[in-house]
This record gives C-alpha cells, structure tokens and sequence, in this order.
C-alpha cells in the first residue's frame, strides 16, 4: 500500500519471548516493502498521550502493537479517535484480541498480514467509563487476574495454575442485572461481558461474539454445584449454549448467554472485577455501553 507510515510498539516484557530476533525480522521486511518506519518501546503505565502529536505531525498511517492484550487496551484506548490503522503482532499470554480477530499468531505471518491485509472497523465497550475492546469480567475470573497479576511469572501454564486454585475456592456473589426492559437477581460464580469471544489461547467463553455487530455478548454462570462447574462451562465453551431469550431460561440454565448494546449490574457483594484481563478496582454498580466501530483493525 503507498504512502504509509508504521510506528512499531515493541512490549519489550509480554509474553514469553525474546524480542531481538522479532525486531530484525521487521526492520528487515518493512524495509523491503520501502514503508517508513519508527519503533518506540510501550509505556507500563499506559502513559500513550504523547503519540497522538507524533502521529499527526509525523503522517503516521500505522500502530502496529508488539505485545499482549493489556498492550492493545492501554495504545487503543488513547489513540482510537484517530484515523490511522492499527496491527497487531501477538507477543501475550492469550491474545484474545488477536485470535477473535483471525489474526495469526506466528510473527511473520503477522507482520505479513500488517503489509497485505485490510483494515476494518471493530466495536469496543465501555465500564463505568473504562475502555475495553475485548473481554471483561466480575467475579471468578477477575480473581484469577488479580492473581495472575501477583506473580513474578507468565504464560498459560501460571494462568493455568492460577485458575485452578480459584476454583477450589470459588464462592457465588450476588448481582442484579438491569436491562432495557427487564431486570432480574442473580447469584452466580462469574459474569463475563465480551466484545471478543474469547479470555485468549482460544478459550471462547462467548462463541457468537463478533467484533463487528454492536452488540456485546454476556455469560452469567450462575450458582450450581460446583462439581457441575467446569461441565458448565465446557458446554458454554464448545457453543453447546444458545444465546437465549431470558425470560424463558433463567429458572432453567445453568449458564445464562444473552446480547445486548448496554446493562447495567449492580454488584452486591463487591466480587472482583477485570478490564481485558487486567485487574480493576471493583465498584456497587458497573455501567456498560458500546462503542460501535470504535477503530480500524488490520485483519485477514
């Protein structure tokens, strides 16, 4: 594509990888494709304001992200209302983003996909005012983040462990769920409110999530015996669940799977929460809304 312009953010500490190979091969391939590029190092404090002035006076056309789902919340989030296209290059845990997206997760093939693919437009959503653009959650899962996030090291198999831990010691926490119509009490172990339909390493707690359709996808596991959880949540995952009419499958669900452009939760009991797997602090009530077509991603 002419007349384009890549700024390379390299996370030089997600995932597991070592980065110097990485950062050869593209300097070596966006030279041969004669773009202009810059790199710069990501910000662990999510500090990305100064971009936007580097971008406009630079005539940057491309944020291409090095680096795990946190990376992609912290650089969208401040630089969504630009018209520049964003990539991704997958250096996470899981990659959610990544993997909903199609995108591939071996590295050239990825950086393949930044010089030949096309760019189209992808929801993101909003919690109590915080951006997220893929998955985020309150309860079980938040707890495992919180955890995950207390450990010197990464990769599935601490998420893994992490998860597992939680799970002997999971307990239901007590919501109210506020629909536009429609408002009802739950107790349940987790509620998982995804743009992507994925937690990443293609775990799909919301198998008919769409990047692109408006809408979010929301996975209340509600109170059961907890030996029943994990079957649960294998047949959630597999898309045995069909997304649901409430009314009808409350009494009856284990899991209830619904969509919906905003809710509002009342969190009653104070369960944890995440933003795109990154721990937050909780709150008595969470406020979610939709940010349709909020920035173009490169993708197949």
């Amino acid at each position: 594509m002419p007349d384009r312009k890549i700024i390379y953010l390299l996370n030089p500490i997600s995932g597991t990888s070592k980065k110097d190979s990485l950062r050869k091969l593209i300097e070596r391939e966006t030279a041969a494709q004669g773009i202009p590029y810059e790199f710069l190092i990501t910000d662990p404090r999510g500090h990305y304001d100064f971009l936007a002035d580097k971008i406009t006076q630079g005539n940057f056309t491309d944020v291409v992200m090095i680096g795990g789902d946190g990376t992609i919340n912290q650089v969208t989030s401040v630089l969504c209302h630009l018209p520049i296209r964003f990539g991704i290059i997958p250096m996470g845990s899981g990659n959610g983003l990544a993997r909903a997206a199609g995108i591939p997760m071996k590295p050239q093939e990825a950086l393949a996909l930044v010089f030949e693919g096309k760019s189209q437009k992808i929801d993101a959503f909003r919690v109590n005012g915080h951006y997220s653009c893929m998955l985020s959650g309150i309860g079980f899962d938040a707890q495992v983040a919180h955890d995950f996030a207390n450990k010197s090291t990464r990769g599935l198999m601490m998420y893994t462990q992490q998860s597992i831990i939680n799970y002997f010691k999971a307990h239901p926490y007590q919501f109210e769920i506020v629909l536009d119509n429609f408002s009802f009490f739950t107790d349940a172990f987790f509620i998982s409110i995804a743009n992507s339909n994925q937690f990443g390493n293609n775990f799909t707690i919301a198998p008919q999530a769409s990047l692109q359709d408006g809408l979010l996808d929301i996975v209340v596991v509600q109170k059961m015996n907890k030996a029943k959880l994990p079957f649960a949540i294998l047949q959630q995952v597999r898309g045995n669940n069909k997304l649901q009419q409430l009314v009808d499958d409350m009494s009856q669900k284990n899991i209830l799977y619904f969509q919906t452009s905003s809710l509002v939760i009342r969190n009653i009991k104070h369960a944890p929460l995440h933003i795109d797997g990154e721990p937050r602090e909780t709150a008595e009530e969470f406020e979610v809304n939709i940010m349709k077509d909020c920035f173009d991603l490169i993708q197949p």
